[in-house]
């Protein structure tokens, strides 16, 4: 079958090539005809080194498909299902699971260092990216990482709910709680920003201002929810005429960067909530001193894929596609083809794009 292949961190193009094949199934797993993937920035970082990952590696863990086939001790899904790949699968009995947060459940994330399901070029194994590889044709996942979902919901709708809307609006919902009438500042209008935004209108929020350097994604930032858009060095004018200079309730970080992060601390009114929602670097180091940490009450919190249980949340998100309160046409900037992710990926770096969709037959 197909896939794209990286063979060390730093590589200028991924080696896209035709013989890969799976490792055996056991009884416990399910194997997935990836139908739609989408490119995203994680998928960059993994290519960067900035999120570590075994080498070689099949990148992509934002995907959707069809069962083709299941474990003996599966049934939770049967051949012909549609899905949604789980790139964090809960093991179900771990401390983190017990307390009810599965997105912190490490069992199978440690598994996919040292279970490499891959093969290619005869025997040479390979590595899916957290456990997935969704840019190849087919894919081996633990139960726990299919979830059903509708299959009126088209696969590459499908896909972005597995990483990216789940991500951002979860962050919003889960993690922040944002309540109706809160004034909501984001950080990135990129795919995860965008994912934020939705979930602020969602929420009730009434004053929702996104922050981007590129002018031309302020348009869709507010065709999918924001009040206002602005550039970083206009900030402060919005805080002033947005807030009345207090600071916003809720200020979302969806960049992975410290500056952003610091960004996001300062546009938060004492007492504000902060959220951080993008993958940053190991030693990229956030500069708050102890005082401010104290005496201006704030909250700072991380929101790894959104606090979501993904088991309630895929088809929760997917309902609210459906009843047309969750825009996912317009977070992709382009639907492509597998052998188009050298492109794609060059795209990305380039930072003009949305989400771009691999389709595949």
């Amino acid at each position: 079958m197909r896939g794209a292949l990286l063979h060390a961190v730093g590589d200028d193009k991924l080696d896209i090539r035709d013989d890969f094949t799976l490792a055996p199934m056991g009884p416990t797993d399910v194997r997935v005809k990836v139908r739609a993937t989408g490119v995203c920035h994680s998928d960059l970082s993994v290519i960067s080194g900035v999120l570590p990952m075994p080498l070689p590696i099949i990148p992509g863990h934002e995907g959707a498909g069809e069962v083709l086939e299941v474990g003996d001790h599966v049934t939770s899904v049967q051949p012909g299902d549609h899905v949604i790949i789980n790139w964090t699968p809960a093991c179900g009995t771990c401390a983190n699971c017990l307390v009810n947060q599965p997105f912190l459940c490490m069992t199978y994330v440690m598994d996919s260092f040292v279970n490499a399901r891959f093969r290619y070029g005869g025997d040479t194994p390979a590595f899916g990216m957290a456990g997935c590889g969704t840019w190849s044709e087919e894919i081996i996942v633990p139960w726990q990482g299919a979830i059903r979902v509708d299959p009126e919901v088209p696969f590459e709708a499908a896909a972005l709910i597995g990483c990216g809307i789940t991500t951002g609006v979860g962050a919003a919902l889960n993690t922040a709680k944002v309540r109706p009438g809160s004034t909501v500042v984001v950080i990135g209008a990129g795919g995860i920003g965008l994912s934020v935004i939705q979930g602020a209108r969602i929420s009730g929020a009434t004053t929702i201002l996104a922050i981007d350097p590129v002018e031309s994604k302020h348009a869709l930032a507010k065709k999918v929810g924001a009040t206002h858009a602005v550039t970083p060095d206009q900030l402060a004018d919005a805080i002033a005429t947005l807030t009345g200079g207090a600071g916003f309730d809720y200020a979302f970080e969806a960049v992975g960067k410290s500056a952003t992060i610091l960004t996001a601390w300062q546009a938060a009114r004492r007492g504000g909530e902060v959220i951080v929602v993008g993958a940053g670097a190991m030693d990229d180091v956030v500069p708050l001193n102890a005082f401010s940490l104290l005496f201006d009450g704030k909250n700072i919190r991380s929101s790894l894929y959104g606090g979501s249980d993904v088991r309630r949340d895929f088809p929760f998100l997917a309902g609210l596609y459906k009843a047309g309160q969750l825009d996912l046409e317009s977070m992709i900037s382009a639907r492509i083809k597998l052998a188009d992710l050298n492109d794609a990926v060059a795209a990305l770096r380039g930072g003009e794009v949305l989400r771009q969709v691999v389709v595949l037959d």
